[in-house]
């Protein structure tokens, strides 16, 4: 795992590299994600996933040849009255949003969805000793 601002550096260089309407749809999810939880943390793991935390994986965001996929590591918990997911449907614990090159998205229905979604974590609490 890599830690916050060394992570926020390669997202940075990951976006520039990818360029095009990838970069752009992977910069506008991460501005998204920042105005709905400013207190997210970026983290790049697997070989340089971009990773959305708090007290836990949000979701990460991978980048493909035809879409930018972001998944919600428990996206199955998650109330979704917008609809937004459209991928990875069938499985016990995620769910994911495939963004191709015209998707459009509900800014305001996607950020309730990334608090929903950072809700499902809870802050470690450390055993006191009594």
């Amino acid at each position: 795992m890599t830690e916050a601002p060394d992570a926020v550096r390669q997202i940075d260089a990951r976006i520039a590299e990818l360029g095009g309407w990838r970069g752009e749809t992977l910069a506008r999810m991460r501005a998204l994600i920042h105005e709905a939880l400013p207190d997210v943390v970026e983290t790049v793991k697997w070989g340089g996933v971009p990773v959305w935390e708090r007290h836990g994986i949000i979701c990460t965001g991978e980048t493909y040849k035809d879409k930018v996929k972001l998944t919600f590591a428990k996206g199955a918990s998650v109330e979704d009255p917008a609809r937004l997911f459209n991928a990875s449907l069938d499985g016990n614990a995620r769910r994911a949003l495939d963004l191709f090159r015209d998707s459009m998205i509900d800014t305001d229905a996607f950020k309730a969805l990334i608090q929903a979604a950072a809700s499902l974590n809870k802050p470690k609490t450390r055993a006191t000793k009594g």
